[in-house]
């Protein structure tokens, strides 16, 4: 439970935001939500469970949300089963585009809403939760597309056969999100799975439910039948175990850490479920010498500090070319030293980091690092933050040894960790020894290297002079301990399909088969 103090300036703001923000009473200052929505409802918990939010910037209490037992599971699980063979499943596929249509343009419409909904629960700068939110609407926009393209073949098996493939709907899908992205981690999975013509039940990450309660309301006003999108709150031990674990669930999506990664996988596999996991990273950059070094730091400073870097794909290690490494490091950390931070509202260049156990995690990382010896470019413990909230100096760090705690374990914050190397054999031996595998960069003006060296990074995606490249249609994902499948564009989409084969023995009855006497 956080802590119990109220923020009347966050609550007083958020009560006052047009609909779908309005909370379904106020206790004192403290906006509370009845936040199991089941068929197109709200409802409080059937045990009279609750969470509260807190916001990033102050430490404040942000709001009560109610916190999903094992019966509210099984109510949403069964309306969505039972809306997958009704009113969702009966529907045209083309019918179930232009509902995520009208869904991307309602989002349009209340763009500043979910913006400022989503600063309020994450932190972060306002003009970067507003470009969050025009992104969930193009994710919508973009599966909303290929509802019905989801085409089956016909497979040549000879005259006497017609054999032909169909692309079924999976069923009832799990969404379990995480609390960086909210809103668009949530889009990327459920706009796929609508599609395809699943239903769903999200378990929004405890941190940060606002703008996921506001799309369920949202989709139920663009004429979504009741029990398409659920959303039941809670917490990850608690609500997100039961989920991923329930027998009436036809295939999970999670995003978050290892850990959590394992438990959820698990859960799914003893109810021989697929799941789709995109895990973290200790993501390298690799920079040359014959790269445009100064487009480099940019990049660099993007994909590091992106988000406050809590992002799962961001450039937490830094490998340089070392006839460049000090004049790099030099701009870096320059460039990273001038980062401004702040409340969300003030558009700063960082935001705070989302929890006060976040906060305490990153904090542990950059302390042990010390008393491991690692030599602090920028950011050197104890820089405590002046007037509350979660808030972390950008950090730039040489590890002690490629073996420490802070060399080898994700941080998610704004922490980079910086290698020197000489030559490509030594730059791929560094970014592939630690077991993750979700992205990895390239600078170099040598496009045989570029690709020389993508296909032997260990990595499910590989960007070469930039960083965070690509967009809904640009399939991500990891390898190892990264996680498997993947997420947005035609791949992300075949995660929410199963194949049916169809075979027919052609033939005019009493068990004749067609033959060439028959003039075919």
């Amino acid at each position: 439970m956080a802590e119990s103090s109220s923020s009347p300036n966050a609550s007083t703001r958020l009560c006052g935001l047009p609909w779908p923000a309005r909370p379904d009473r106020v206790e004192g200052s403290l906006p509370v939500y009845d936040s199991i929505w089941i068929d197109g409802c709200a409802a409080a918990a059937s045990d009279g469970e609750r969470l509260e939010s807190v916001d990033p910037a102050s430490g404040n209490v942000l709001a009560g949300f109610s916190a999903g037992s094992a019966e509210d599971v099984d109510r949403a699980v069964n309306a969505a089963r039972l809306a997958l063979a009704g009113s969702w499943g009966s529907l045209p596929p083309a019918r179930r585009g232009g509902l995520l249509l009208d869904l991307a343009d309602a989002c349009r419409r209340h763009v500043d809403t979910l913006a400022e909904l989503e600063m309020l629960d994450t932190g972060k700068p306002i003009s970067a939760a507003r470009g969050d939110m025009e992104g969930v609407a193009s994710t919508l926009t973009y599966n909303a597309g290929a509802a019905d393209k989801l085409e089956g073949i016909s497979v040549p098996l000879g005259r006497e056969f017609f054999d032909f493939t169909e692309a079924e709907p999976l069923g009832v899908t799990a969404h379990i999100t995480p609390w960086n992205f909210p809103l668009g981690m949530a889009a990327r999975s459920i706009a796929p799975a609508l599609a395809a013509g699943c239903t769903t039940v999200i378990k929004p990450a405890e941190q940060t439910p606002l703008s996921t309660l506001a799309l369920a309301r949202m989709a139920k006003e663009a004429g979504f039948p009741e029990g398409v999108v659920n959303v039941v709150t809670g917490d990850g031990p608690r609500t997100g175990a039961m989920l991923a674990g329930h027998p009436g669930i036809d295939g999970v999506t999670f995003t978050g850490s290892v850990e959590t990664g394992r438990s959820v996988g698990a859960a799914a596999g003893r109810n021989l479920r697929p799941a789709v996991l995109e895990l973290g990273g200790k993501n390298p950059m690799i920079v040359f010498a014959d790269a445009d070094l100064e487009h480099a730091v940019e990049s660099a400073v993007e994909g590091a500090f992106d988000n406050c870097g809590q992002v799962c794909s961001s450039a937490s290690r830094l490998l340089l070319e070392q006839a460049i490494a000090e004049e790099f490091l030099s701009r870096f950390v320059e460039r990273a030293g001038r980062l401004r931070a702040g409340p969300g509202h003030e558009d700063p260049d960082l935001g705070p980091l989302v929890s006060r156990e976040q906060y305490e995690r990153v904090r542990g990382h950059l302390s042990l690092a010390a008393e491991e010896g690692a030599h602090f470019l920028l950011g050197e413990p104890p820089a405590e933050w002046e007037g509350g909230g979660f808030f972390v100096h950008p950090a730039v760090l040489e590890p002690a040894s490629l073996d420490s705690q802070v060399a080898t374990k994700e941080t998610f914050g704004p922490v980079v960790t910086v290698y020197r190397f000489r030559g490509e054999d030594e730059a791929l031996k560094i970014a592939n020894r630690l077991p993750y595998g979700l992205a990895a960069g390239v600078h170099t003006a040598s496009i045989d290297r570029a690709l020389r060296l993508s296909r032997r990074l260990d990595a499910g995606t590989v960007w070469i002079n930039g960083w965070f490249i690509g967009g809904v249609q640009a399939p991500t994902g990891g390898i190892k301990d990264s996680g498997f499948g993947r997420e947005r564009g035609q791949e992300g989409l075949r995660h929410y399909l199963r194949i049916k084969n169809i075979g027919i023995h052609l033939g005019f009855g009493n068990g004749r088969t067609f033959s060439a006497e028959d003039g075919g």
